[in-house]
């Protein structure tokens, strides 16, 4: 059976005033009480229709000049509109005419920072039971208060978008998430399956208040994955990247791929074998890299690294263990693959030189820490690791000066 809502479309206690108020979408609106936000508007289309939706939402409350708490709450909920960061988790809600269930949904749904998203599936299992995924969705299709409480956010299973309740519909929910910077397409582009990025951001600030400033600062992760047509081509690719920078790897990785015109995406391993280390080395490739793609190109020929399929059923060491046999591809390599191919959550690269850089940017030292001072304190950022490793990059990028 599913959970019990209530009927009413109106308030009829305690509300005591109602104000409009523009905003980058249009005109909202919102009622208070004297326990708090009382409800939200979105934007009806002009604002006489915005206007005499609150009076039929709430029949006693009078049109006027909201109080400084209600005037706060204005300028942070029409900032977070224009794609700033605000913390609206603060904010008082009346939740005394919404049912158990329901308000159970809304405080999952608060958890939720900007710029991510969940599925309506991964809220009924926070809650305690993923088949209770369609009551969410109902729930947040009545909720009272849009925007404080981010419906919006919330998307059905694979990245599609799933319903809206406000005028425009899918439309204005999509609007709100490009405000954020979301695509609900990257969404399937995301870490590893059953992982949440609202449980796991909600652990790193509380394990660690220097990653907590960097998270607050830079907001939620925006970590997508990369494609990848085989493991041979992954690590072929990240060998060229090999102490360069993006542009220049880019370059030189393009003109590599540009020898073979009929490859699909990536020179096979056969073809690399079958070039001459002239014509490797005439694309800007180092001596050391030609061998290393040898060597690569060599192992998979024999099959004797994995194929990008049982990669990902093997555990994060046994991969290092077996990849790093390949000549020239260390561990720092195959930890980059691990996060940015196999969405792997718990990963520390402790010898990456950004990583180091951001967190004595993030807790404001001088010096680096070595790798197993990082390493150490990496420690309290588990099981998510990965998204730490995240926060940390922008941090060492300037993000959160």
């Amino acid at each position: 059976m599913s959970p019990a809502y209530p009927r009413r479309v109106t308030s009829t206690v305690r509300t005591t005033g109602f104000s409009l108020f523009a905003t980058p979408i249009g005109r909202c609106a919102i009622a208070w009480s004297d326990r708090g936000v009382a409800g939200l508007q979105l934007p009806e289309g002009p604002a006489a229709a915005t206007r005499a939706r609150m009076r039929r939402r709430f029949p006693e409350a009078r049109e006027q000049a909201p109080p400084r708490a209600v005037g706060k709450v204005i300028r942070d909920v029409t900032a977070v509109l224009r794609g700033e960061l605000r913390d609206l988790t603060q904010i008082a809600l009346d939740m005394d005419e919404v049912a158990p269930f329901p308000r159970r949904v809304y405080e999952a749904a608060r958890a939720i920072p900007a710029g991510a998203t969940a599925t309506y599936g991964a809220i009924a299992e926070r809650l305690g039971d993923r088949g209770l995924a369609r009551a969410v969705g109902q729930a947040l299709g009545r909720n009272p208060f849009p925007i404080v409480v981010p419906c919006h956010r919330v998307l059905a299973a694979s990245g599609r978008s799933g319903g809206f309740s406000a005028r425009g519909g899918v439309a204005t929910k999509l609007r709100m998430l490009a405000i954020e910077g979301v695509d609900p397409a990257a969404s399937r582009r995301a870490l590893a399956p059953g992982f949440d990025p609202v449980v796991a951001v909600r652990h790193l600030r509380d394990a660690d208040p220097v990653l907590a400033r960097v998270v607050d600062r830079v907001g939620a992760c925006r970590l997508e994955l990369k494609s990848a047509d085989s493991l041979f081509s992954a690590l072929a690719e990240a060998i060229v990247h090999q102490q360069l920078s993006g542009r220049a790897a880019a370059t030189i990785h393009g003109r590599l791929r540009s020898l073979y015109p009929r490859a699909r995406v990536c020179p096979t391993p056969l073809q690399i074998l079958r070039t001459s280390d002239e014509r490797l080395r005439g694309v800007g490739l180092s001596a050391a890299k030609v061998r290393s793609l040898r060597d690569l190109a060599t192992r998979a020929r024999a099959r004797e690294i994995p194929t990008l399929d049982e990669a990902r059923g093997m555990d994060d060491e046994a991969l290092i263990e077996r990849l790093t046999a390949v000549h020239g591809i260390g561990r720092w390599t195959v930890e980059m693959f691990l996060i940015f191919h196999l969405g792997r959550p718990d990963v520390l690269a402790v010898d990456d030189y950004g990583l180091r850089k951001g967190f004595a940017v993030a807790a404001r030292k001088r010096v680096l820490p070595t790798p197993k001072e990082l390493a150490a304190r990496g420690a309290r950022w588990a099981p998510y690791r990965t998204l730490a490793s995240w926060y940390l990059w922008r941090a060492a990028e300037g993000s959160i000066s």
